[in-house]
Formats: C-alpha cells, structure tokens, sequence
C-alpha cells in the first residue's frame, strides 16, 4: 500500500537549511496580487524593498516549502500528486518573519488519519534560526484513493457558523495568471498549470493553489482589519472547501471579536460556491 501510517508517524523528523531574501517575499507578495495600484503606499509594503514587510503566510513557501515536500516524501509515503489535494493549513507565528534570513525546517508526519475513501496526512513542520523559534506550521493533506486501512478516522470538528451578518465584506480578482506567477514561489505540482494533468485529477482547467487563496485572505484580513500591520497576527488557520479557478473572484466576508477574525471565502462567479471555511486570524 503506498501509505504505511505507522512507518510514517514513526520515521525520524527530516530537517533542511532554507533561506529567502526580499526577492522571495516580493516574489510571492506578487503571486498573491499584491501592487495594485502600483504605488499605493498600502502596496507597496509588500513590493519595494525599502519599505518590505512579510505577510506571515510567506512561511508556507519559504524555502520553497520544504516542510510540505519533506512530508511528501516520508518513509512510508508514496502518492500520486495527482490525488493530492491541500485539507487545511495552520501556522502559529513565534515572531514576525524577517525580510531576509537563514533558518533550519524540521518536518515529519504527525498523523495518518483514515477518511474512508481518502488518507489524510497532518505534515508539522518547526522553523528556527540563530535566535530560535521563527513559525510552526500544519498542513493537511488529502490524498484521495488511499483510506479505508482501518486507521484512526481523526479529528472531525467543524466551527459552527458566524452569528450575524460580517462586519466587513470585500472582493478580491484572481488574474488569469495568478497561479503560473505564484507557482514560482515553489509549488510546481502541474496541477496549477498544465491543463492535461489538470483533466487527470478530474478539472475541466488547472485550479489556483489553496494556499495562494490563503495568503490573498490574510492579506485581506491584515489590511482592511489589521491596520496594514503584518507584527499583529499571532496564529492563522483555514480548511480548504472548495477550489478556486485563475480569472474568478474571492469574496471574503469577515466577522470581528477581540483578539480574532473569523473570515469565510467563496467564489463569487460560481454562485459564492464555498473556498475557505473554518478561517481564524488571531491577532494581538
């Protein structure tokens, strides 16, 4: 069977030496739509070097997200990308991500959970540098076909709804190239970019990367209920609902309480068709 779960969980974490300057976190501020208008102060925080902030969700791709792929290839995990699909995704914040820097990323699988007609695996991985404890992050990855071996079906606790109408709604453009920009951040599966791989995983087109979505939701979050100011986010989690095709349009409504905002993301062109569920930005 291509995933055995307890040589997974059990194999030994893997640890990398990644590295990013401002070009990466240009790189993929611009992947997320950032820079329009091109000289908008707002904007150009997360384009000109001289003014640079790091979105927190640039953790998923720095070092061309080497905790996901570590995960990926694991003792005991063998998959097809093309039954691979991204569940969710978490990252707490130790401190805020600096502009430039060297760290270590240590991955393993924390979990094999068995969905019946689909595994899915937690993949953890720590990132630290010279002075420690940068970011945590888990992504949940679903990897369709390979359940029913009679595995721990896992957590399954869902939010309930929002109360009340959101304290603020905005839309948010997906450009036709959105996915070939951001995919060069790191994640090359095809998926996101060749139309034939895409018919294999059963798309009619290549989709956008949930965690592009991701990152263009805390962008969202950050400037409209955050003050622009990256520092504030403390911790951001998401499940992934549904896809998101390049050319459509977000909208994210967002519901505001102390020390949090919940968001919910949907496809406006395909009948506001769920995207982001279950979206938590803690935030000091």
């Amino acid at each position: 069977m291509p995933i055995d779960a307890a040589k997974a969980v059990a194999a030994e974490p893997r640890s990398a030496e990644i590295a990013w300057d401002h070009k990466d976190v240009q790189l993929y501020h611009l992947g997320l739509g950032a820079g329009v208008p091109a000289t908008a102060p707002e904007e150009l925080r997360y384009t000109l070097e001289s003014r640079l902030h790091v979105l927190p969700s640039f953790a998923t791709v720095a070092g061309a997200g080497m905790g996901v792929v570590g995960g990926l290839s694991a003792p005991g995990v063998e998959v097809d990308l093309a039954a691979v699909l991204h569940g969710g995704q978490s990252i707490t914040l130790h401190r805020p991500i600096p502009v430039g820097g060297k760290a270590v990323t240590t991955s393993r699988v924390a979990a094999v959970y068995d969905k019946g007609k689909a595994a899915v695996l937690v993949l953890r991985s720590e990132t630290a540098d010279a002075e420690g404890p940068l970011w945590t992050s888990d992504a949940q990855i679903f990897v369709r076909g390979e359940g029913g071996f009679g595995g721990d079906r896992g957590p399954s606790v869902r939010l309930p709804d929002p109360e009340g109408e959101p304290d603020l709604t905005v839309q948010r453009p997906v450009r036709e190239d959105q996915a070939l920009l951001y995919r060069l951040s790191g994640d090359w599966n095809p998926l996101h970019a060749d139309p034939e791989f895409a018919a294999l995983a059963g798309f009619d087109r290549p989709i956008l990367h949930g965690l592009c979505t991701y990152g263009m939701t805390l962008k969202a979050v950050v400037d409209t209920r955050l003050g622009g100011d990256v520092s504030r986010v403390r911790a951001y989690s998401t499940r992934f609902a549904g896809v998101v095709f390049p050319g459509e349009t977000l909208r994210i409504r967002m519901w505001h309480a102390e020390g949090r905002v919940r968001a919910a993301v949907t496809a406006v062109e395909r009948d506001d068709a769920p995207v982001l569920t279950d979206t938590i930005v803690e935030h000091d």
